[in-house]
């Protein structure tokens, strides 16, 4: 019997460990620090879609986001995202067939839920590519410990390649304009459609990687025992932030304006997309760190962890608070804020969406976007059986 065959068979251990849910709560803050901005209109902007006319407070946000969120909050997500797949697969106790028949029931479902997404609100949606994802990767739950590291690292020469050409395009068409300024929801509607149609497929490019670590990961129980892996998770950590840091800082101080690498600057967007997947893996392995040193977890802990186990629904609840604040044809404050103004939106936005679904858990109630992608996912004789 395989490695990955004996990971399927082998049921997970009773309770929820703390490490996914806390890393997922934490990421949903870094997704709506790097989105927020994308609603913003009327602005010129850099390579990582930032507005290059703002002030000085707005080019400080801008390269703290781009060395330390950009880029970063997706791989790790993508992580969790693989890591969960083998969670999933782990709980089925069919066969094999069964097994992959639902996980890709429920990567279709997940495409379905990013059409809506990106049809109703914004057009970076991320369901959509997990759903892709799912669909495309389910196989690899089969796969060796050694196949999945091998693979993994051939893909970054596929993943950089993508970050060149999108950097190329930057370089001589300008840099992406974020959302549109469309006035007329309905003309919003396809603008929105057609750069999802087009940022979708590039976004599974830069999820095959991590989400393989995350498999490999999962089958080590890395974040569900990480008291049993401080040492792994430190160096994970270390070297991962460190390079996610060092390898996004030349592009920080380009699109913050300090530092004009002219033809240096495409080699910059791609260091700084190669770099951001150990930068994933890194915040990662410090959520599992920091698990690993609770032995019970305080109201904090206790209400990011239920945003992460809600992380759908929260994720949704963001896009529809950017939406009422930034779009022109709602709030309309896109066109009149700066980076730093929509990055505090942002952190409010989030905030409350810990505080919701922290008042979820005390009602012992799910996300409703959760609680609808199992029902869809399993049916209603199979949904009775989920947790």
């Amino acid at each position: 019997m395989s490695p990955s065959s004996a990971m399927l068979d082998r049921p997970l251990t009773g309770g929820r460990a703390l490490a996914p849910d806390l890393a997922r709560g934490v990421m949903l803050l870094l997704i709506a620090l790097a989105h927020a901005h994308m609603y913003l209109s009327g602005h010129p902007t850099g390579y990582r879609a930032y507005a290059l006319d703002g002030g000085a407070l707005d080019r400080v946000v801008t390269g703290i986001q781009v060395a330390l969120v950009d880029g970063r909050a997706m791989p790790m997500f993508a992580a969790l995202f693989g890591y969960g797949f083998v969670q999933l697969a782990g709980k089925r106790a069919g066969d094999w067939a069964d097994t992959r028949r639902l996980l890709r029931r429920r990567s279709r479902w997940l495409l379905v839920f990013g059409f809506g997404h990106a049809l109703l609100l914004f057009f970076g949606d991320i369901l959509a590519a997990y759903g892709l994802a799912g669909l495309l990767m389910v196989g690899v739950l089969r796969w060796r410990d050694r196949t999945l590291v091998v693979f993994a690292g051939a893909w970054l020469l596929v993943h950089a390649a993508a970050a060149l050409v999108n950097g190329l395009r930057i370089a001589e068409f300008g840099g992406p304009s974020g959302m549109a300024a469309a006035t007329d929801p309905v003309a919003a509607v396809g603008e929105r459609l057609a750069l999802w149609g087009v940022l979708t497929p590039f976004l599974v490019v830069e999820l095959v990687i991590p989400v393989l670590l995350g498999v490999w990961a999962a089958r080590r129980r890395l974040l569900d025992e990480p008291g049993r892996h401080v040492t792994a998770l430190r160096v994970t950590a270390v070297v991962g932030i460190g390079s996610a840091v060092l390898g996004g800082l030349p592009l920080a101080l380009v699109d913050a304006q300090v530092w004009t690498l002219g033809a240096l600057a495409v080699p910059a967007y791609v260091l700084h997309g190669v770099t951001g997947l150990a930068g994933g893996l890194g915040y990662a392995a410090l959520i599992g760190l920091v698990a690993a040193r609770v032995t019970r977890p305080g109201w904090a802990l206790t209400a990011l962890a239920a945003c992460g186990r809600r992380s759908m629904t929260c994720y949704l609840s963001q896009s529809v608070v950017f939406v009422a604040v930034f779009v022109p044809y709602a709030g309309g404050l896109g066109a009149e804020l700066g980076t730093a103004a929509a990055s505090g939106i942002a952190v409010v936005t989030w905030l409350a969406t810990v505080a919701f679904a922290d008042a979820l858990r005390r009602a012992d109630r799910g996300g409703p976007a959760e609680w609808l992608l199992r029902r869809l996912t399993y049916g209603r004789k199979g949904f009775e059986n989920v947790r």
